[in-house]
């Protein structure tokens, strides 16, 4: 390893330690000795395992056991976003545990741009999920004929495609440099750190609550208007998911965003974004958690957890056709007395 020392570094050393990004922030000397490291890294063991094997499950059952339908190619693309992250946590165990970034800069690079991709792709599928609910209610006759899997999948994949777009600057900003005993891995903005965290909370937060915010209005309001939902459950299980996002997410766009007023080194915030880093982390293990235990047969313990699964993502299958056949059987009974 190269020799280096902190005139090396680019710019000013306390800047560039400054401007580490998400699960790069805090840099202690030696190895992983003190209680937040230790913590930390049994956390994102706890998130990898947890994650890796909750969205692996939800993936096998939506993609493959369950007849595919709109809801189900919903879900199957927000657990595998998840499952892509979660799959990258090692590398970052790695670097917490040794101290140092061992896997060279494509690396660096790649476990940057898939948390960011995983932030906008799951807000963006939570965003699709909100106004297709809002668009079967308002209007449902149209729903059933225009709902198909061929488009879902096609608004996914261009939901996608924008994630990746705007996880480009992730990528492109992140750089290692080294010293005598450790490399690091960080975020080398220069002068677009500014740039890239109103981005992240305008695309990645800000638009999407509002959207969000304005789907869910409706939808409140056609529900108790028109009581043409027997089933309450499957909005409960959206509504929970939406705000376990924003629990998880909104302190790290608060943390990002004091973070570019930070002059100096400061190790009690340099905590504060690694405990709102891994919270916004925990979102990715949490969703194969809420689909089970939401599910109708929460309670009988006798079921499986992959059943428990299953029911959640079923039922919001059949709680979409109930409400589409009440309207029509309304507007048939209408259309005779005329």
């Amino acid at each position: 390893m190269d020799s280096t020392t902190e005139a090396d570094y680019p710019g000013d050393y306390n800047d560039v330690l400054k401007e580490l990004e998400i699960h790069s922030v805090d840099l202690p000397a030696g190895h992983c000795r003190h209680a937040a490291c230790v913590i930390t890294v049994i956390f994102n063991v706890i998130i990898f395992l947890l994650g890796t094997i909750g969205n692996g499950a939800v993936i096998w059952i939506a993609g493959f056991k369950m007849k595919k339908s709109v809801n189900t190619t919903w879900y199957l693309s927000l657990a595998l976003s998840d499952f892509i992250f979660c799959s990258t946590l090692p590398f970052i165990i790695s670097r917490l545990v040794t101290d140092t970034w061992i896997f060279g800069l494509f690396m660096c690079k790649f476990t940057s741009f898939v948390t960011t991709l995983n932030m906008y792709s799951s807000i963006f599928i939570l965003v699709i999920i909100s106004v297709d609910r809002c668009i079967t209610v308002k209007f449902p006759v149209w729903a059933q004929n225009q709902r198909t899997v061929k488009k879902a999948s096609a608004v996914i994949v261009m939901a996608w495609f924008v994630s990746v777009l705007l996880s480009i600057p992730s990528a492109k900003f992140r750089d290692i440099t080294k010293n005598s005993t450790t490399v690091i891995c960080y975020g080398n903005y220069e002068h677009h750190h500014t740039t890239v965290v109103f981005l992240r909370f305008t695309f990645g937060f800000l638009i999407p609550l509002l959207a969000i915010s304005t789907c869910y209005s409706i939808l409140i309001c056609k529900l108790k208007a028109n009581q043409m939902s027997k089933s309450t459950k499957p909005y409960k299980i959206m509504t929970v998911l939406i705000t376990t996002f924003f629990v998880c997410w909104l302190p790290f766009h608060i943390v990002s965003i004091i973070e570019l007023e930070q002059k100096e080194h400061d190790p009690v915030f340099n905590t504060a974004v690694q405990v709102t880093a891994a919270l916004a982390t925990a979102n990715s293990f949490i969703n194969p958690f809420l689909y089970a235990f939401m599910a109708k047969d929460m309670k009988k313990k006798c079921y499986s957890f992959l059943s428990k699964i299953e029911s959640a993502i079923d039922e919001e299958t059949r709680s979409a056709f109930q409400r589409t056949s009440i309207t029509n059987s309304v507007d048939n009974r209408v259309s005779t007395v005329v």
